[in-house]
């Protein structure tokens, strides 16, 4: 099998392609080595080592948060000169709808208090912008969309269902809301999301995608919509946000519930 030699000379197998960027191999029980994958050109290594350094500036912020009701694996180690990382594991399993239907309630109850604890955290590590509206039509790939309507659909569908759906974009393209841009994960779903089921803790990685963006989009997002959470989340998310620096929809403001229904289906 294929070794690659690491951080102070030892050797480890390569487990496998870790997304489409990085092969990450086992170091010890806890620690694992990220490289960027082994065709790329030097721009593209330049590229990856530039992305590591700055997810790891995001990780020690978020860390230094301290908050013990979750957890994100550090990064310890970024040698530039081979192109390698040493990180903590991230212990569990992908946090899918089976895993979270299987957990006891007092397991399901303390992920929805950690996920909005997290989303907090995330969303007051940096100054929340002033209110701007938005449109959801701009979450979506709309002229898309609408030829598969036309061209696609026809095909498998009868016209009722066919309205239905192009009923359904219309609404979602003419609906706009007013909403801050604050820090955000931006790639919450069940593989960036992992749940170690025996000790009960819960874990955030792949801080890559970490910017701005409209406060719902991480508290509606693909991992609480496949949970079929993002209500009692955003409740739990009103009571922690510090009043004094954003205003948000009250979990009964009938925008809100317009607001989350589009956002779901959007994520859909």
């Amino acid at each position: 099998m294929q070794t690659v030699s690491i951080i102070y000379g030892m050797k480890t197998e390569i487990k496998a392609p870790h997304g489409r960027e990085t092969y990450i191999a086992d170091f010890g029980a806890d620690l694992v080595m990220k490289r960027p994958l082994p065709e790329f050109t030097q721009a593209q290594k330049d590229k990856w080592l530039q992305k590591q350094h700055r997810t790891k500036e995001i990780i020690d912020d978020i860390k230094a948060v301290n908050n013990p009701v979750y957890n994100i694996p550090r990064m310890l180690h970024i040698k530039d000169d081979e192109y390698q990382l040493l990180e903590e594991r991230a212990h569990g399993v992908p946090l899918t709808a089976k895993v979270y239907q299987n957990l006891t309630g007092r397991q399901r109850y303390e992920i929805v208090t950690s996920l909005a604890h997290f989303l907090v955290d995330m969303n007051e590590l940096k100054p929340v912008q002033e209110e701007t509206l938005h449109k959801m039509s701009d979450e979506l790939k709309m002229q898309r969309l609408r030829k598969i309507i036309e061209n696609k659909m026809p095909k498998w569908f009868d016209i009722g269902a066919i309205k239905y759906v192009s009923d359904l974009i219309d609404d979602v393209q003419n609906f706009e809301y007013e909403t801050r841009k604050a820090w955000s994960h931006c790639d919450l779903n069940s593989g960036n999301v992992l749940y170690d089921v025996v000790n009960s803790k819960l874990y955030f990685i792949d801080f890559a995608e970490a910017n701005y963006n409209f406060v719902f989009r991480d508290v509606f997002s693909p991992l609480t919509v496949d949970l079929e959470i993002c209500k009692p989340v955003y409740e739990e998310y009103f009571k922690l946000h510090d009043k004094e620096k954003y205003r948000i929809y009250g979990p009964r403001n009938p925008d809100l519930q317009n607001i989350m229904r589009y956002r779901i289906i959007t994520v859909l």
